[in-house]
């Protein structure tokens, strides 16, 4: 009998406002609810996708799950600890356990690093904890983008000098450098031709498997997620409208919102 699954992250409750502009002198300062009372699990090992329209919240729940922006209600747990009470040596840990890959790579590189410093950099500003010096930053460099399926001669290109593949591949890597168990893969494939979504979804699976790495999808694209995903979550105007285990969601979904979503999922190979 197999155990069941162990919490890695659990959003308890997550309430985030955003205050507006005031229509008039005398008006109340309006507020914008991106998150309301958001609830969810990511299980270590699996795959959870978080699913829905533009302006869901899937954003803003990603800033939050990094830290970059606080909450106003609720709690973030990471294994059982909340993320806001860290203080900078904590949140500087939590840093390194979670990392992300963004939709864009090119936005997410700086086209004057190579492909050796844009992996390295984690390595450097974590020096202390991982005790990695210059040349074995470089040899763990070159062994990471072995595993992304680059090689030595890609170690010192500049962005403008990869493919759109290639540089997610890079920024793959990238976020393995500092050993993280979770990653936070924000529309990964978005801006990749299919066939090329199709090799980065296979290399993630790869990566997940080979390293026993937790992911949450943020996506809406449903055929990515029923493809990638175990787990899934459907927001709608920053609520959770809809979850459960993937096929289950897939094939016999509760909410009509989650229907409409299905019933325009266009049919893709991977």
């Amino acid at each position: 009998m197999s155990a069941d699954p162990v919490p890695l992250i659990e959003v308890q409750q997550v309430t985030r406002r955003y205050a507006l502009a005031r229509q008039g002198l005398w008006e109340p300062r309006r507020q914008l609810t991106a998150l309301d009372q958001v609830s969810l699990t990511v299980h270590a090992g699996r795959t959870l996708g978080v699913v829905g329209e533009s302006g869901s919240g899937k954003s803003t729940l990603t800033r939050c799950l990094l830290g970059l922006e606080p909450v106003d209600g609720g709690r973030i747990l990471y294994r059982g600890q909340d993320i806001a009470v860290h203080d900078a040596r904590g949140r500087r840990g939590h840093t390194a356990r979670m990392q992300v890959v963004f939709q864009d790579p090119n936005a997410s590189m700086n086209p004057r690093m190579s492909v050796h410093d844009i992996i390295a950099e984690g390595m450097v500003i974590h020096q202390r904890e991982l005790g990695l010096d210059g040349p074995a930053r470089s040899a763990q460099v070159l062994e990471l983008l072995g595993h992304v399926g680059l090689g030595r001669d890609h170690l010192h290109r500049y962005p403008h000098e990869l493919s759109g593949g290639q540089r997610q591949r890079v920024c793959i890597a990238r976020a393995l450098a500092l050993k993280p168990e979770c990653l936070i893969l924000d529309e990964p494939t978005s801006a990749l031709d299919v066939s090329v979504q199709a090799q980065v979804l296979n290399l993630l699976h790869e990566m997940q498997q080979t390293f026993g790495l937790t992911y949450l999808f943020v996506s809406h694209d449903l055929a990515v997620v029923r493809y990638l995903c175990d787990d899934v979550v459907v927001l709608r105007g920053g609520k959770v409208v809809e979850g459960g285990p993937a096929e289950q969601v897939f094939t016999s979904p509760q909410d009509d919102y989650t229907r409409a979503l299905i019933a325009a999922m266009p049919e893709v190979a991977f």
